[in-house]
């Protein structure tokens, strides 16, 4: 398969990015987005170009390392896929993939596709842990909790940190993001004791680092590889008036 990429090209944070016209050739419909993009700065490098600076770690879809703007989409074209895990066979051959960072105020652009995303690393340092004894660990079976409680726990919980919600909100709000931090602890019982400092922390850091308000548009939602439910969002703003 062959494509042309307009990939949006920045050396540091301080000088006027743009989109250059690159061209793959003979690519694998099995190749893997990031991939591609492995074999295009292989290219590049020969050529004694630089190549195209972009995030990745696990590359399974788990660390939230990666993330594009794809043809307009966080992760790209396909619902509930990060971009690592997003293959070349979802475009057509002879397409034209437009390639840009997640836009944000609160995620800088350091250099072409890679984005600072510490701010969300700020909003868990503000309280998105629980403080408990060293020790043994209590018996499991003496802990319990509902079904229900559960999987909407591990709902909450599945978020890889990416920061898909908030490049794809308009108001680039991280009200998804830190709601499902706040969910998951508050709906466990080891969660609960420090839930009202925690809520109130973490909404509050979350203004101050210059994340926008929710208007609950969904597209959060949506573009969210994980699939979280906004219903985190109404549980936190509930949880944070109270």
């Amino acid at each position: 398969m062959n494509f042309k990429l307009k990939i949006w090209r920045q050396e540091n944070p301080k000088t006027k990015g743009k989109l250059v016209d690159y061209e793959v050739k003979d690519i694998s419909a099995d190749t893997s987005f990031l991939e591609m993009l492995d074999q295009l700065n292989e290219t590049l490098i020969l050529r004694g170009e630089n190549p195209v600076s972009f995030d990745s770690d696990c590359r399974e879809g788990i660390c939230g390392q990666c993330g594009l703007f794809i043809n307009g989409r966080a992760h790209g074209p396909l619902d509930q896929t990060s971009t690592c895990q997003l293959h070349m066979r979802s475009f057509k051959d002879g397409e034209t993939i437009y390639v840009e960072p997640f836009r944000s105020s609160a995620f800088p652009i350091k250099k072409d596709l890679r984005v600072d995303r510490q701010a969300l690393d700020n909003i868990i340092a503000s309280g998105g842990y629980i403080s408990v004894s060293t020790g043994q660990a209590p018996e499991a079976n003496q802990t319990r909790i509902s079904s229900d409680e559960v999987e909407s726990a591990f709902d909450a919980a599945s978020c890889i940190g990416c920061g898909a919600c908030v490049a794809s909100c308009k108001n680039g709000s991280a009200a998804l993001f830190t709601a499902a931090k706040i969910s998951h602890l508050f709906q466990l019982p080891q969660g609960k004791i420090e839930h009202k400092k925690r809520t109130q922390n973490m909404v509050k850091a979350m203004d101050q680092l210059g994340f926008g308000a929710c208007s609950n548009t969904g597209a959060c939602e949506v573009e969210c590889p994980q699939g979280i439910s906004i219903r985190h969002i109404a549980l936190m703003n509930k949880e944070y008036w109270k």
